[in-house]
């Protein structure tokens, strides 16, 4: 278990260790469609920051990167196929954040969410557009924020 764990509950580990897979199921679906390139950026990802992170965070992305693609495609298959239903489920999910990022040391909770924003950007981005522009698309762009998530200070 990671130190910044300590005094949460499993529910609230796991929850936070499923993070970067809600928020990229989230940002990846806006449009309506999880498509391979944000399926493929988001299990890239779940490797590449186990290994070029912060120091802070690479024991989280660790635990994070341990059946990645597995948990993914599980929980891809296990929401709704009703946009709004998907979304409110994650979205939902996404704010419980707000009662234990308070809870963990305040400078992991920041570098933590900053890494969680930038997750969302890549995985908004992965899907291209015309030679790099327009790739995010208009409902990408409306959740990309995580304003969902209170920005920890």
């Amino acid at each position: 278990m990671l130190k910044e764990f300590e005094g949460l509950s499993e529910d609230e580990i796991d929850l936070m260790l499923s993070i970067p897979i809600l928020v990229s199921v989230l940002i990846a679906g806006a449009d309506g469609n999880i498509d391979q390139k944000e399926k493929k950026e988001a299990i890239l990802l779940a490797y590449n920051k186990q290994h070029h992170v912060t120091k802070e965070l690479s024991g989280y992305y660790r635990l994070v990167g341990y059946n990645f693609e597995e948990k993914l495609l599980t929980c891809i298959s296990k929401t709704s196929d009703d946009l709004e239903v998907r979304n409110g489920d994650l979205i939902h999910e996404l704010r419980k954040l707000n009662l234990i990022l308070p809870k963990i040391d305040k400078h992991f909770s920041i570098k933590f969410y900053a890494s969680i924003e930038d997750w969302a950007k890549r995985i908004a981005e992965a899907s291209g557009g015309i030679l790099g522009y327009m790739s995010v698309t208009y409902e990408e762009a409306k959740l990309l924020t995580l304003k969902m998530i209170n920005t920890p200070k």
